[in-house]
């Protein structure tokens, strides 16, 4: 009876898990899940050995093949799970049917029946005498069909997701630079003026509401590294959220509403991703300091876009501020996913560009 259970417990919590990530379109809070479990501890295994290189192309590289590859794995361990836990549940009926102690030897031979059942092979070498247990088949055959038909149909939604949350990004390298940087930004958006760089916050706020729909309901795209060298979503994302702070801090109110409101998008981004991740906040954040050197350098030429911004005190308190609700939570994914965060400013770029006409 014990066995039994067993093999019915692993049915119930495999299928439970798989209807969650592949039909359930919410975020689900619950901690216990065989999926979160399975890529934070395959994640762990990868990153270390990740780590055995210096950063660069090659790691880069290796990196890329987890997000794909994780869900290769966890689709086989999920079919796993379901042949053992049904083979245990035919091992279990056929010693109380059978009114004989079922042998450690038959288990071996009901999983691979088990396997049989749920791949729909039809072999046939093997059939369950009582009827139990030929009902046990037939609900096995009908839950290996349908889970092959939605593996089948989940990868093309998956992918759907990540394609769009990169190919916004080729468009901001072309803006920001690779490896993108908040000067560059600004400096590409010189002679647009306020309204164009609003239009363009505007398109990356709806970026962002894809991207916490996207982190809710498929948490593993956070894996998924960029096809484009140089490009990430997570660096792409402490730009624009740097260029937002820049605009709250220092420009009037007629002109940071559009900054407010992307801000807040991409903040919940971060919030999004670090819940579904389970990823702490750093508790110390220094990788990337805004000195009073480098606001200097850009001030003139956020003055260009915006006039009126100001950059007293109470601005550069207000930057402070603004950056200790996502600058914990952003280094904390960065390290976790292994992503370079960049800088305000690009320190190979010559300084004299930031305050004259570009």
């Amino acid at each position: 009876m014990a066995v039994l259970l067993l093999g019915a417990l692993m049915v119930l919590i495999t299928l439970l898990d798989a209807f969650e990530v592949v039909l359930l379109p919410r975020p689900v809070r619950r901690r216990v899940r065989l999926n979160r479990y399975f890529f934070k501890f395959t994640w762990d295994i990868w990153s270390r050995c990740a780590n055995l290189w210096p950063a660069g192309r090659r790691r880069e590289d290796f990196l890329g093949v987890y997000g794909p590859l994780s869900m290769v794995m966890l689709f086989g361990l999920w079919a796993g799970s379901l042949v053992i836990g049904f083979g245990l549940v035919q091992w279990a009926l056929h010693g109380l049917t059978s009114g004989h102690p079922a042998t450690i030897d038959a288990v071996v031979g009901d999983i691979i029946v088990s396997g049989d059942a749920f791949f729909t092979l039809g072999y046939g070498d093997n059939v369950p005498g009582h009827w139990v247990a030929r009902l046990v088949v037939i609900l096995e055959a009908g839950t290996g069909f349908a889970f092959i038909a939605l593996t089948i149909g989940y990868l093309p939604v998956l992918y759907q997701h990540f394609t769009r949350r990169d190919l916004q990004l080729i468009e901001f390298s072309a803006r920001a630079g690779s490896p993108p940087t908040a000067a560059a930004l600004l400096v590409w958006h010189v002679h647009g003026g306020p309204e164009e760089l609003e239009r363009w916050l505007r398109d990356w706020e709806i970026w962002a509401s894809d991207l916490i729909e996207s982190n809710a309901v498929y948490p593993m795209l956070a894996f998924y590294r960029s096809q484009h060298e140089g490009h990430s979503w997570l660096g792409s994302l402490a730009v624009l959220m740097d260029v937002c702070t820049l605009l709250i801090a220092g420009a009037d109110d007629a002109r940071r509403q559009q900054a407010t409101a992307t801000f807040t998008a991409l903040r919940r981004v971060l919030d999004e991703a670090s819940e579904s991740l389970r990823v702490a906040p750093q508790q110390e954040v220094s990788a990337r300091q805004l000195d009073l050197a480098s606001l200097q350098l850009l001030t003139p030429m956020i003055r260009r876009i915006l006039p009126g911004w100001h950059d007293d005190v109470i601005a550069s308190d207000a930057i402070w501020q603004l950056r200790r609700t996502y600058e914990p939570r952003l280094e904390g994914l960065a390290a976790y996913l292994l992503l370079e965060l960049p800088d305000w400013i690009d320190p190979e770029a010559p300084t004299e560009r930031f305050g004259r006409d570009v």
